[in-house]
């Protein structure tokens, strides 16, 4: 299912707000993004089409990956990296090509103190030598055709560009927009090195098409995609930014992008990711879930994970285990940190708790949890950046075993109706 019939299907079923008044990409599309958790089609933004909100819950991404909400887990952890790539001459977002000039796409400044107007939904696909990454990274435009790109270190973009500018090269790089969401979550998805298009064929089940850029980079379809080149050393001040928790992020030096060519379809839509917004937690967190499951799995017979909204599907952790032996919510607990390092505060609970529901899991809290037996507090630990309330990346963490104890299980039986 490609990015237009992504967005159509959910039309047909009364799932999108359509704008057609004129709409400015400077904080009016994003407020009401912000407003409207609906995928919304903006008509006249800017004199061009954009989409935001495009996959916007965890049904939406259900869809798209054709299983149940409650079989989400199931796909990420059971799927491989042996998909087949098909490399094909032509693609419809070839039906324009121009030089690069950023001032003619509708790219959003979101929140007052933004450093500018950011690319936040384009998969930054990069070549150096025989090697490949393909990710999303945090784009702002600095003049018609220039970038500042936010690379995390130690990140294979980062790498790959630290390699090339050992060597006084750039970093040959396409910048695709619009593409299908499994292939966008895909980008998304830290796998080994090279395997982001492998992966996304697999989550298809269909080869996914891959398109030779000028530079020699090869893309997937979609709406736009940009030619150029990361400098090997000129850098610009890049942010602040509104990164998941809703807070900004520093400004920092950062590396830029020289853009030279523009490819579109006639009609292209931009596609917007609102920072801080759901498709952003979507795809910077549903990743991780998968990695935890394993991981869990490892110690006990685990069920199901979910990162939840409230933790800003990042910083927390529900785990569904169908407990063994005592001990097993304890190991369950620093398996999931093990798992993902930047992950605060995670809950153990049973078979019985729904995981997607708060209120389940808070029961079980209220009525499963000595809070001197059943808590574990860990100090002085490797955290995220993203947390506010971090300081050089150190942090404290917490993990809540709201499990029953085997021996009194008859004593926690919930009636029903």
């Amino acid at each position: 299912m490609g990015f237009r019939e992504f967005i159509e299907m959910q039309r047909k079923e009364g799932n999108v707000l359509d704008v057609t008044k004129t709409v400015s990409p400077v904080f009016d599309a994003p407020r009401m993004a912000y407003n409207d958790k609906r995928c919304i089609v903006f008509h006249d933004c800017f004199g061009r089409k954009a989409a935001m909100n495009v996959m916007n819950s965890r049904e939406q991404f259900a869809r798209a990956l054709g299983v149940s909400q409650d079989q989400i887990i199931n796909k990420l952890s059971s799927t491989g990296y042996d998909g087949k790539i098909r490399r094909v001459d032509d693609s419809p977002m070839f039906e324009v090509k121009s030089k690069a000039n950023l001032s003619t796409l509708p790219i959003m400044k979101h929140f007052k103190k933004d450093g500018g107007a950011y690319i936040t939904a384009g998969i930054v696909v990069s070549k150096y030598k025989d090697q490949m990454n393909a990710s999303i990274h945090r784009l702002m435009v600095v003049n018609d055709t220039t970038l500042a790109a936010r690379l995390v270190p130690p990140r294979h973009t980062y790498v790959l560009h630290k390699e090339a500018a050992k060597h006084n090269e750039p970093l040959q790089v396409g910048i695709v927009i619009g593409v299908d969401p499994v292939t966008v979550f895909a980008a998304s998805t830290r796998v080994p090195e090279g395997m982001e298009w492998n992966y996304a064929a697999a989550l298809k089940g269909e080869p996914l098409e891959l398109v030779t850029l000028d530079n020699g980079v090869e893309v997937p379809h979609g709406e736009i995609v940009l030619e150029g080149e990361i400098d090997p050393a000129e850098k610009v001040k890049e942010g602040p930014f509104v990164d998941i928790t809703g807070s900004y992020d520093h400004i920092r030096p950062e590396p830029i992008i020289h853009m030279k060519k523009m490819y579109s379809r006639k009609d292209p839509i931009y596609h917007g990711i609102l920072p801080g917004g759901a498709e952003h937690k979507l795809l910077m967190g549903v990743p991780y879930e998968p990695l935890i499951y394993k991981a869990v799995g490892g110690v006990t017979k685990v069920k199901n994970v979910v990162l939840t909204e409230g933790g800003c599907c990042y910083l927390h952790a529900i785990v569904q285990i169908e407990k063994q032996t005592e001990g097993d919510g304890m190991n369950a607990i620093m398996a999931a940190f093990a798992a993902h390092t930047s992950l605060k505060h995670v809950v153990i609970v049973d078979t019985d708790i729904n995981i997607f529901d708060p209120m389940d899991v808070e029961y079980a809290i209220a009525t499963r949890v000595k809070a001197d037996k059943d808590v574990m507090i860990i100090s002085n630990v490797r955290g995220s950046s993203l947390d506010p309330v971090c300081e050089d990346n150190v942090t404290s963490k917490m993990g809540i075993d709201a499990t029953k104890p085997l021996k009194a299980s008859d004593k926690f039986e919930r009636a029903k109706i």
